[in-house]
């Protein structure tokens, strides 16, 4: 049910959102130098890597690291960077993960290739076994603000208690997270 949920679902957001995707396709590429897209190597399902687009808000040549690892972000920012990533329009792309089926709309972010320390403790906990997520519990909960052991903490209290009213209450409360622009640090 959560796989045709995901499929019939992320081709009507492709399809409402379309134009959006487009008007921000353009404002990506007429701001900075470089590709619409930046195809991140992130870890799916099983710990397989797999490759996950975002609208680029980064210039090119950017250590490939969390944003929060960085000693100044800001720095490394496309002229409307900062707005796609707290509007999070930058996660449009990811609709595309969805329907081809190396995401989900509901489950844990999936870890940069690079997050050794992530993926090691997801593994720990069983989280591994589950698609990522375009969002989840850890995201509704905090965030860019929560620690690694307290992310896992949620995502595996996600393992445990996943339904579809589970994932609809997330997906609400995303909406809202959005909305407000909570919880993001970058």
């Amino acid at each position: 049910m959560k796989r045709a949920f995901d499929l019939v679902s992320s081709i009507a957001a492709l399809a409402i959102f379309s134009f959006l995707i487009a008007m921000v396709a353009l404002l990506v590429k007429v701001t900075s130098k470089g590709p619409i897209l930046y195809w991140s190597d992130r870890v799916g399902r099983r710990n397989i890597i797999f490759k996950m687009p975002k609208f680029r808000t980064m210039q090119v040549g950017t250590p490939a690291v969390a944003t929060h690892l960085l000693s100044d972000s800001s720095q490394y920012l496309t002229p409307v960077g900062s707005f796609l990533r707290k509007s999070s329009l930058d996660e449009l792309p990811q609709l595309w993960s969805i329907l081809i089926g190396d995401m989900s709309f509901v489950g844990p972010r999936p870890a940069l290739f690079n997050q050794g320390d992530l993926i090691a403790l997801r593994t720990q906990y069983g989280v591994d076994k589950l698609v990522p997520g375009l969002t989840g519990w850890a995201q509704v909960n905090g965030r860019d603000e929560l620690s690694i052991p307290i992310k896992v903490q949620y995502e595996a209290e996600y393992l445990q208690k996943q339904s579809f009213w589970f994932d609809m209450k997330i997906l609400g409360l995303t909406f809202l997270k959005v909305v407000r622009r909570a919880g993001v640090s970058h």
